[in-house]
């Protein structure tokens, strides 16, 4: 399969955190859902991707080329949305439109307008005065508008409203079926990835904790409840993370099998969504 982005081996001491041995693929044509608590080193993976911080060690290739020793060509095909604008706040859409086109050879203007036209963007708005979903709106266009091949979206609906999540999601799901773009979607908003992720890659304390197909990862994880008389130390050891209080238990596990041959129908099986998935295993075993 051919990948647009691989990471291998990737590490970053930065002093109170360390990124260790980070290793994943994106397939070209997919999203990747990139997911973690904050500080799990998701923007940490984003910029060294970027080249705007040196890695320790590892290799990460972009489009098959090495992301610093080719950094100007890789950038020419890629779009960038983070969770807030970093253009100029105090220039109008058009304004920021004229100094951001001319660093990319494969700058669109047509396909701009149709995108400022298509997302309702008012052009001669300053960007201080749009709403933060507008804003990211317009970091979608642009992104959208110099034939980038990979989107790297850090955050992107963070902050955002139900409405202005939905939209978006709609658009990315929309480019997907009609251009064949690859996306890298760093978000702790699980509920948004279970509707246009591919891939779910997961990562902890600056290490990945899983990373797989998006049904995979849901299909392979149970929530398991009970009641507390059921526990011992040897049993406890069949699930990820838990929860107990006055009333019971209720578990993560990815060995539903196991769970079913040892405790047949005294327990209840749920599907786990991711959010229950990053949740169980950041938090371990832990009562309340």
């Amino acid at each position: 399969m051919d990948n647009v982005l691989e990471i291998e081996g990737l590490n970053k001491n930065l002093g109170n955190f360390r990124l260790h041995e980070v290793s994943f693929a994106l397939p070209r044509g997919y999203v990747m859902g990139f997911i973690g608590p904050n500080g799990a080193g998701k923007t940490t993976t984003i910029k060294l991707v970027m080249n705007l911080m040196h890695r320790d060690s590892g290799e990460i290739q972009v489009f098959g080329l090495d992301n610093r020793r080719w950094g100007k060509k890789i950038k020419q095909r890629i779009g960038f949305v983070y969770d807030d604008s970093h253009y100029y706040q105090n220039l109008s859409i058009l304004e920021n439109r004229r100094i951001v086109a001319r660093f990319y050879r494969g700058w669109d203007e047509k396909a701009f307008q149709c995108h400022l036209l298509d997302f309702g963007l008012p052009p001669d708005k300053k960007l201080k005065d749009l709403s933060r979903g507008m804003r990211t709106k317009f970091s979608l266009a642009i992104a959208l508008s110099h034939g980038a091949e990979l989107l790297i979206m850090d955050e992107p609906t963070s902050g955002l409203d139900p409405v202005f999540r939905s939209e978006l999601l709609d658009i990315l799901r929309q480019l997907m079926i009609e251009e064949n773009k690859s996306v890298l979607f760093s978000t702790h908003i699980t509920t948004d990835l279970e509707r246009v992720a591919d891939y779910i890659c997961f990562i902890n304390q600056g290490q990945i904790v899983l990373c797989q197909g998006k049904d995979e990862v849901l299909q392979g994880h149970v929530l398991v409840k009970g009641a507390l008389n059921l526990l011992t130390s040897e049993t406890e050891k069949m699930f990820i993370g838990m929860r107990k209080n006055q009333y019971g238990f209720e578990a993560l596990t990815a060995d539903s099998r196991s769970v079913r041959q040892f405790f047949g129908d005294t327990v209840l099986q749920d599907q786990a969504g991711l959010d229950d998935i990053m949740v169980y295993y950041v938090r371990g075993n832990k009562n309340g």
